[in-house]
């Protein structure tokens, strides 16, 4: 009777805690839904601003001279990293946190040895696990929340600027790119210098004609652009989050109910030999007394 005691605590813990990870799954996918949405709006916009950046940059009318389009040897780094405020999503801040390190063992062991690799980070978990190799810049949880335009073209801003001083080289993002709910990709984009941003097979080359100059249209592009792909990254990695939580959350109710339907099999069959044995002694109690 002591094994069917266990066994039904179990079952009722169990229950319990499908009833969380099944709840956790639709909030999840409401979140993911609008996400979505968003990041399937912007990516639009933001694609064809890259592809007027790179029609202008192709075209021979001095854009490289910018300051931003300066390309120097990178002593100084700076790395966005885009991570989650909470767990239970798999191995979507792990991967990151991977993906981060790889990048400066394979292209910044030595200025992560002199000390020039920063963090910016958005998301407390990549931060957590980060800040004990890299000394972090700048640190919002907040924006993962209540995605803020404003908020995001602050932090270009900053970047921006620090890369004009020269107090840093290079800017990278590493982030989780929404390709569907199921599937997130592992990404690292350059960001700073503003080099050729879009997808070069999407590259579309029009002569059009500028007023005043295709020099004055980039100084006012340029800053926009790096500000919209900041916060296109940020609604990505959002998104992919919800999906790779709504996901874990899946195989977890998936896998409760597994084990539900195998502990009640085996509380059947304690239940039955339970049974079986108190008759045999009830049964084995009346011959004796026949006898």
């Amino acid at each position: 009777m002591g094994n069917l005691k266990e066994i039904r605590t179990r079952i009722t813990s169990i229950e319990s805690t499908q009833k969380i990870t099944s709840s956790m799954k639709l909030v999840s996918a409401a979140k993911l839904r609008r996400a979505q949405t968003a990041i399937q709006h912007l990516r639009p916009y933001s694609q064809k601003l890259n592809e007027i950046l790179n029609n202008l940059a192709d075209s021979n009318t001095g854009g490289e001279q910018l300051p931003l389009f300066e390309a120097r040897d990178p002593e100084k780094i700076i790395i966005v990293v885009i991570t989650s405020n909470k767990g239970l999503c798999g191995a979507f801040n792990s991967n990151i946190v991977k993906a981060v390190n790889h990048l400066v063992a394979e292209k910044y062991a030595a200025q992560h040895e002199a000390g020039n690799v920063q963090l910016v980070c958005f998301g407390k978990k990549g931060k957590d696990q980060l800040n004990k190799f890299y000394p972090v810049l700048y640190y919002n949880e907040k924006l993962l929340d209540s995605p803020d335009f404003a908020e995001t073209s602050d932090v270009t801003d900053d970047l921006v600027q620090r890369f004009i001083h020269h107090e840093v080289d290079k800017v990278d993002i590493v982030y989780n790119q929404f390709l569907n709910a199921a599937t997130q990709q592992v990404t690292v984009e350059d960001y700073l210098p503003a080099t050729s941003m879009a997808d070069d097979e999407k590259k579309v080359t029009n002569d059009y004609i500028i007023e005043p100059s295709a020099d004055q249209l980039l100084k006012e592009l340029i800053p926009k652009i790096l500000r919209t792909q900041l916060y296109k990254t940020l609604s990505d990695s959002i998104a992919s989050e919800h999906g790779a939580r709504m996901t874990s959350m899946t195989k977890a109710t998936d896998n409760a109910t597994e084990i539900l339907r195998e502990l009640r099999l085996k509380y059947n069959n304690a239940r039955q030999s339970s049974i079986t044995n108190e008759l045999i002694e009830i049964v084995s109690g009346a011959n004796a007394l026949n006898g």
